[in-house]
């Protein structure tokens, strides 16, 4: 559908005067997409670190009322989630602020934001010291990210897919997506390290800690490689011809809602095999399983590696029979692991280590092509918020409360309705899949 109301470039005059000054300077492809890499590993690597801190470190630090480790699991998963809540608030206000100050402001508040939540968890107090109050300000902190999260939305990766030529386009969406593999590889490291060179008592006391303070850096690196490409002529270009302003949720809404609805279920598969495939072994590992944790962590970042080549071969495929076909495939193969995964969790270490393995080459050849294939159907001047807000619901819907589902069932009921709960994930993909390209003939 044609946009037919604009809402202005999203520059300041001094982002104007910056790209004015690199006008013969144009950047390459190349340049954009190491940029978008380091933008979504930054963003990822803020978030693993949340997510292995709620595993291994918060249910002994903030919870350790709680009569066991599982509940104590189940109580820090419950603020895990609150994150992917505020993430659709944030991309309300920061489009606000996008519109009025620019994008090079909204990016350099909410990367700020980001990192500073993260940051700020590193200096908090466990409960034995402050009581209630260490819940209220993890709970604060982890709002923060993801309302911050919600404002990193550059609109980098729409840049790049313009860019893409019409038969390599899977290749350039799947780009954005090796960030998540880095990311969760870097914070396993740092983890993992402190894990097998420290004791309990001082990992617990001050190790956890150093990633956190990592992740402020990390967001200062990625936020100055933003910025020089939010400052190029081409990102210029691409905003005047409105391909990539921020217009208001309302009016995305209004036009595009059938679509954005469409949009969070596309990927739904995917996003709920994310948090299965890293946080969710994590956790079963530490309550039930006899593998040292930080020999468990090594798996989890071969399985990382594996999932960032699963990544890269879904572009080669994508290019090949399309990015629809590629989604429903994977989407069947993500059914089919769902029968699977719980026999391998049931099996012991190895079965365990398999899974990992396993999901992740699964899960890169279906994630490799979730994002692209949310904003396929936006109208020009539509696309950058539409995205954004589709891409908030899609985690929410599907990753956000994942771990605690999973944990929740598989500790009740048994392991078998993980796989149920995952399945449900892939009927999701296939349907919206079947719906929107009904939708598509009859337009």
């Amino acid at each position: 559908m044609a946009n037919t109301t604009h809402y202005g470039p999203s520059s300041t005059s001094m982002e104007q005067d910056a790209r004015r000054i690199h006008a013969d300077k144009p950047v390459s492809p190349g340049s954009i997409a190491i940029g978008v890499v380091i933008g979504r590993m930054s963003e990822f690597f803020d978030f693993f670190v949340y997510g292995l801190a709620s595993v291994l470190v918060f249910p002994q630090l903030v919870f350790p009322f709680a009569p066991d480790r599982l509940t104590a699991t189940l109580y820090s998963f419950a603020i895990f989630s609150l994150a992917f809540l505020a993430r659709p608030v944030g991309s309300v206000v920061f489009m606000t602020i996008d519109r009025i100050y620019g994008r090079g402001a909204k990016l350099t508040i909410a990367l700020f934001l980001l990192g500073g939540s993260t940051a700020s968890i590193a200096f908090l107090p466990g409960y034995n010291e402050i009581g209630a109050w260490s819940i209220a300000l993890l709970a604060l902190f982890r709002l923060g990210q993801g309302f911050a999260l919600g404002g990193a939305w550059d609109g980098l990766a729409s840049l790049l897919a313009l860019n893409a030529p019409p038969n390599h386009r899977g290749w350039y969406a799947m780009i954005p997506q090796i960030g998540a593999p880095i990311g969760f590889a870097l914070a396993s490291v740092l983890f993992g390290y402190f894990i097998a060179n420290l004791s309990s008592e001082d990992f617990l006391s001050w190790g956890w800690r150093f990633p956190f303070f990592v992740a402020f850096a990390i967001n200062v690196v990625a936020l100055f490689a933003r910025l020089r490409l939010v400052m190029t002529p081409d990102f210029g270009s691409a905003l005047e011809q409105h391909e990539l302003e921020a217009a208001p949720i309302r009016d995305v809404l209004r036009v595009h809602g059938r679509d954005i609805l469409l949009g969070a279920f596309v990927p739904l598969a995917s996003f709920a095999m994310f948090h299965l495939v890293t946080i969710f072994p994590l956790t079963w590992m530490y309550l039930y399983g006899t593998q040292p944790i930080g020999t468990f962590m090594v798996v989890q970042i071969v399985g990382a590696m594996v999932g960032l080549v699963a990544i890269v071969v879904s572009g080669m495929i994508a290019d090949r029979i399309g990015r629809r076909a590629q989604l429903g495939i994977c989407a069947v193969l993500i059914a089919i692991f769902s029968f699977i995964g719980p026999f391998l969790i049931a099996a012991g270490s190895e079965g365990l280590d398999a899974f990992v393995i396993i999901g992740f080459g699964v899960l890169g050849l279906s994630f490799g092509q979730a994002t692209g294939s949310i904003s396929s159907r936006f109208g020009r001047g539509y696309r950058y918020t539409g995205a954004a807000f589709t891409s908030d619901l899609a985690w929410l819907v599907g990753a956000g409360f994942a771990p605690l589902v999973a944990l929740t069932l598989s500790s009740r009921f048994g392991l078998p309705f993980v796989g149920y709960y995952l399945l449900s994930g892939a009927v999701c993909t296939l349907a919206a899949l079947a719906f929107s390209k009904a939708l598509e003939q009859r337009d």
